[in-house]
């Protein structure tokens, strides 16, 4: 993650907008970070609200056929 200042950032925006390619550029006024700025596609990641049992919950219906086992059935030793 790359720091700039607002001054920096507003004299050469496509720079901060290069960096934000590969990752959040941290955007600081005075100093202090006050905004990022990041690609539209970590920004839908970061949108993404759902949970790890709603990502592993399965809410369609999926086709599944196990295959047939060969009939080996042994008589039990007791």
């Amino acid at each position: 993650m790359s720091t700039i200042s607002a001054r920096q950032f507003n004299r050469d925006v496509s720079a901060a907008k290069r960096a934000a390619k590969s990752a959040p550029v941290v955007i600081t006024d005075r100093g202090e970070p006050r905004f990022v700025l990041l690609s539209i596609e970590e920004f839908r990641r970061l949108q993404d609200r759902r949970t790890l049992a709603d990502i592993l919950r399965m809410d369609e219906d999926i086709e599944f056929e196990p295959a047939c086992l060969p009939d080996h059935v042994r008589p039990a030793q007791l």
